[in-house]
């Protein structure tokens, strides 16, 4: 025989045996290459073609119930959603009167509220910031707890001025970005020709002793803020969620979420958090039906929900994790804890026997396990949550260039072959 027929002979029984064994591999999450996006683009023929290509590139198939995810980014500016610090500006003072202003709780983030805080600026006389201490809501710190336990401050109580924050902590940079967060906000607000008094406190109405006109830019609390504000005498409250809600001047906007969400995109201009996007979703799973054959979820993914352990930063800094996605992906994950049943069902069991009697839990399980103590220790978060911190983890938030992310084998179980 002929070394190549030999060959192709060895070829197709390997790809027999290969078929018939079980699979090694659970949920993989890939970063798929697209183009640079602009306004206009038709992002649901772009983001189909480049998972196509890619699968073809790298040799896999798509399956079904895959989760194609884009990052909300590419959707605001394919749909164009951007405004200026002018109309930032125009919206403030049109809402709360153009004078004395409380802008409470926002984030410490040059990307996400320092070129809004710029607008906020621009539309009043006076500013008077309350920073919450000693972090902001996703968890970048002001100051450490070390140093607040030595000078004897309750943080859930005490309201410092500006000078009495610098005596007792002086000047603290950010761990990761090096930047004094009250000193710059502080200098951007003074250059837009606003004056601005700093204070900090954790309570919200404690700004009331200083206006009565208030924007309250925490993102995850905001309705309680606005609740204890309006209670205690607040004559105008606004939200981020508030501010740029609806065009001005031809600009864009966020009908649900005004501001938040939003991101830097130049000096003067903010890219807005993608407007109804749920369309979208729909036309490309449409899209991918057509094409392949395969039923497939997409989702819209912004910031993950996670704790970085070492910064102490919570990621979540937009409003959602998703702000639009496919049905088959409302709800949370029903799943069994494996090592709950290795430890004490099947405590008696190995290899083989162990195997066999866990799979059958897996395919017996109830439809719904909330409370049932073999699901303890299991994920208790939506699906969007999950797998958009997932997504977003993958894409990262730098230059792979991979605001695509093709997420296969994620609602698989040990039973699947």
């Amino acid at each position: 025989m002929c070394p190549d027929k030999q060959r192709k002979i060895e070829f197709i029984y390997y790809l027999e045996v290969t078929s018939m064994a079980e699979r090694r591999v659970g949920t993989v999450s890939r970063g798929i290459r697209c183009p640079i996006i602009r306004q206009g683009d038709d992002l649901s023929k772009i983001v189909t073609e480049s998972v196509i290509e890619a699968a073809k590139s790298e040799g896999f198939e798509l399956r079904d119930r895959d989760v194609i995810s884009m990052t909300e980014s590419i959707v605001a500016r394919a749909q164009g959603n951007y405004c200026s610090v002018n109309d930032i500006a125009t919206d403030v003072k049109n809402k709360l009167g153009g004078e004395t202003v409380g802008v409470i709780f926002p984030i410490l983030s040059r990307n996400r509220f320092a070129i809004c805080l710029k607008g906020i600026a621009m539309g009043c006389k006076k500013i008077v910031l309350m920073l919450s201490y000693p972090s902001d809501e996703v968890g970048n710190q002001l100051v450490p707890l070390d140093l607040i336990d030595a000078a004897g401050v309750n943080p859930y109580s005490d309201v410092l001025s500006l000078e009495k924050y610098r005596e007792l902590f002086g000047y603290i940079k950010h761990e990761f970005t090096g930047v004094d967060y009250v000193e710059y906000y502080g200098d951007l607000i003074k250059e837009t020709g606003c004056e601005v008094e700093i204070v900090f406190a954790n309570q919200a109405k404690a700004i009331l002793n200083y206006t009565k006109n208030v924007i309250n830019c925490d993102i995850h609390t905001r309705a309680r803020t606005k609740k204890i504000l309006l209670a205690n005498g607040a004559e105008k409250v606004f939200g981020l969620d508030e501010i740029m809600n609806a065009p001005v001047n031809g600009s864009g906007c966020n009908e649900r979420y005004g501001l938040l969400g939003s991101n830097k995109a130049t000096e003067d201009q903010v890219k807005l958090f993608p407007r109804e996007c749920k369309d979208l979703v729909l036309k490309i799973q449409e899209n991918i039906l057509k094409e392949t054959g395969k039923h497939v979820e997409v989702m819209v993914y912004g910031d993950g929900a996670f704790k970085d352990p070492q910064g102490k930063i919570w990621e979540l800094a937009d409003p959602v994790v998703s702000p639009a996605f496919t049905d088959g992906l409302i709800g949370t994950p029903n799943e069994l804890k494996l090592k709950y049943l290795a430890d004490n069902d099947y405590a008696n069991l190995s290899g083989e026997e162990l195997k066999k009697a866990i799979s059958e839990s897996i395919k017996a399980k109830d439809a719904d396990l909330k409370g049932k103590m073999a699901s303890e220790g299991t994920t208790p978060r939506q699906l969007t949550d999950l797998i958009g911190s997932l997504c977003d983890l993958t894409s990262g938030s730098g230059d792979k260039g991979t605001p695509v992310v093709l997420v296969q084998g994620y609602f698989d179980n040990y039973t699947n072959a």
